[in-house]
């Protein structure tokens, strides 16, 4: 039985569109708050692939004029989700490059109109959240990262303009480098009162922040893990917004996202060669020759395979893997990489490949496929993160057994116990943390855990405890239907 009725808004939805975890949180959690009294509809815009996955789509709602020509709103579902699709060629009908990507042009830079077209995503769940839009009138908005933020604005505009009770209202901020600021010229074209363009508005350094937006007006902000809610709060971690997040403190929390176990399992991953289980986990060497024989690597049980899935970039940490490689091949390891992103990067990772044959490969772009192939193949997984919110391919590797060499920030240091002497005789590591940030340390990690490769049982042992860890949304989905309904009773009243 649904007693909270909650209207997400996204603009990435697994499994019809996906640039990153954005779209794995907004395609997973909505199955496991329904089965604690939570309907999820989501709203996401209209792409091709979007509007091609959807079933049973009938229009809801009909808007004349959405930012530059018509638009409809689609009610339909896909891939088991309730979805409400905006239906508005002249925004978003178009591929990109990469054509998987929904912000950037076949030049790869952003459209020149996304200002617009994500303005219109948030212009419509406002429609929506007020009651305007096909009879729906959601409990809660919650609305996820820069695309959505200003939904939240409209709907507190709304809000003084007919004084009417508005939704609860929710932002999660997934990641603050991405924060969709843009010129305050265009204020008046989105709808916005130039009131709206102050410090306790949108204003954000002489830009106009969609980020902001949700960071002001909504009723409560979440982030994606506990550390990465307080390094938020500092000038280190906070990206220009960390005064605004110390003052709105008390409407601030961090919820660790989960990952989708019915499709991260390696019990039952069809894209996989062999599949296992924390009690079958000899079957797991034969994931690791395929690995190594579908790469190019040497075929070599004994050698360990660290793997990495991540965009290519300095947030990563992955220049300083670049520089570790030498030390990295002459302590005997392989790897294998995965991702796109930053050209020099991935130039230096591709000239690592072609100078060190059957020690190193690299695969730029992006394969579903070749990740879950990755996790379960890899001995240990690589994430030497500056920042990361929270981290999905580190819960993953936890439950493919892949152990996680991870920096200790964000999600982090909040996912993955380490591995230190003390976790060991209590048996309870589950991979390498480190800190700080550097190469030196990320050597270190590197080395320890080749000290824990050399002793089998105890590494037998590692996986194990990685396999055994909740990473799915339970408790997450726990923690967020508490908050919708702490929200919700603190408005009755």
């Amino acid at each position: 039985m649904t007693d909270v009725a909650v209207l997400g808004i996204a603009s990435e939805i697994f499994p019809l569109i996906k640039t990153g975890g954005l779209a794995d949180v907004a395609g997973a959690l909505p199955a496991a708050l329904a089965k604690i009294g939570v309907g999820v509809t989501t709203l996401v815009p209209g792409y091709p692939s979007v509007l091609a996955g959807l079933d049973g789509a009938e229009p809801v709602h009909h808007f004349p004029d959405l930012f530059g020509g018509p638009a409809r709103v689609l009610s339909g579902r896909a891939a088991g989700l309730d979805l409400l699709v905006i239906d508005a060629p002249h925004l978003y009908a178009r591929v990109g490059n990469p054509p998987g990507n929904p912000y950037v042009g076949p030049d790869g830079r952003d459209w020149p109109d996304n200002a617009r077209r994500f303005a219109a995503l948030g212009a419509v769940g406002a429609a929506l959240g007020v009651g305007e839009v096909g009879g729906i009138a959601p409990d809660i908005v919650h609305a996820h990262d820069w695309q959505a933020g200003l939904a939240l604005a409209y709907l507190h505009q709304h809000g003084r303009r007919h004084g009417t009770m508005m939704p609860g209202t929710v932002f999660t901020a997934h990641n603050l480098a991405f924060q969709g600021n843009y010129s305050p010229s265009l204020l008046a074209e989105l709808g916005l009162p130039g009131s709206a363009f102050a410090i306790d508005g949108v204003e954000f350094y002489g830009y106009l922040s969609f980020l902001k937006a949700g960071l002001v007006y909504a009723d409560r902000i979440t982030t994606v893990s506990p550390t990465y809610a307080a390094e938020i709060r500092t000038p280190d971690g906070g990206m220009g917004f960390d005064g605004l997040l110390r003052a709105r403190a008390a409407v601030l929390s961090g919820i660790l996202n989960g990952i989708d176990e019915t499709v991260w399992d390696p019990a039952t991953d069809a894209q996989i060669e062999a599949r296992y289980s924390a009690t079958r986990l000899g079957r797991r060497s034969a994931n690791k020759s395929a690995l190594q024989a579908k790469l190019g690597l040497t075929v070599a049980p004994e050698a360990l395979l660290l793997g990495v899935i991540s965009r290519i970039t300095w947030q990563k940490g992955l220049d300083l893997l670049l520089a570790e490689l030498p030390r990295l091949l002459g302590l005997g390891a392989q790897l294998a990489l995965l991702g796109s992103g930053e050209r020099a990067l991935e130039d230096g990772f591709a000239a690592a490949a072609a100078a060190h044959p059957g020690r190193v490969a690299c695969a730029i772009g992006y394969d579903e496929a070749l990740a879950h192939q990755i996790q379960a193949g890899a001995d240990a997984v690589v994430m030497p993160s500056r920042f990361e919110p929270c981290g999905l391919t580190q819960l993953c590797a936890l439950r493919y057994g892949a152990l996680p060499v991870v920096a200790r920030v964000g999600g982090l240091a909040d996912t993955v116990i380490d591995a230190n002497e003390a976790a060991l005789a209590a048996g309870t590591g589950s991979g390498v943390q480190f800190a700080p940030v550097t190469q030196e340390m990320l050597a270190a990690a590197i080395q320890r855990t080749m000290g824990l490769w050399d002793e089998p049982a105890t590494w037998r042992r590692l996986q194990r405890n990685a396999m055994r860890t909740d990473v799915s949304w339970r408790r997450p989905a726990a923690r967020y239907t508490a908050l919708y309904r702490a929200l919700l009773a603190e408005r009755a009243h």
